[in-house]
């Protein structure tokens, strides 16, 4: 499983549904997922009941995510699961972790109208993106296994990244270490 982490807006959605295409792999939502179970949208409920409860959700649902054995081949996550150290534990130990790194000035210029993201209705979003992500880059980077620069490129240009380094790490954990050989011709 890839489990793919980054700041809200950043493309994790997007990325991972071509990826999932790209590896013909199901792709998974854990928002959308979280949504379902709550029968309303992540933006209503934080907004009824708090942060807090919602985080509470959040970490059940990817704890159940994590573990099914009919898991999706790429998850993307919320922008703030990884503020949990269940949830990072969890991601690491059951998938290679992508973070998918864009600036918070890329970030407003990506979902400037999107009304959908509740840490985002402020009076200056960019801010606050600049705030979250001082809070969040060092817990991203714990959790990931790769780190992708998505502010740059299209989509697929960062789909093409984070293949290339699928295959080095695959081939680093599994093929170096198990007697393969590179032909230098």
């Amino acid at each position: 499983m890839i489990v793919l982490v980054g700041m809200p807006g950043c493309g994790k959605s997007t990325i991972g549904r071509l990826l999932a295409r790209r590896l013909h792999v199901d792709f998974g939502d854990s928002d959308q997922v979280i949504e379902q179970h709550l029968g309303c949208s992540i933006r209503s409920y934080f907004d009824s009941h708090g942060e807090a409860a919602f985080r509470d959700v959040e970490e059940e649902i990817l704890a159940q995510l994590l573990r099914q054995e009919q898991a999706a081949g790429v998850l993307a996550t919320g922008g703030g699961a990884v503020l949990r150290s269940a949830n990072r534990a969890a991601m690491r130990a059951a998938a290679h972790v992508v973070y998918l790194k864009v600036t918070p000035e890329e970030i407003v210029r990506r979902v400037k109208n999107d009304t959908k993201r509740p840490l985002l209705q402020v009076a200056n979003p960019l801010q606050r993106l600049r705030t979250l992500l001082a809070e969040r880059d060092a817990l991203y980077r714990e959790v990931a296994h790769t780190v992708v620069d998505a502010g740059h490129g299209s989509a697929s240009t960062v789909v093409n990244l984070i293949a290339m380094q699928l295959e080095q790490a695959q081939w680093a954990e599994g093929g170096a270490g198990h007697g393969s050989s590179v032909d230098p011709q």
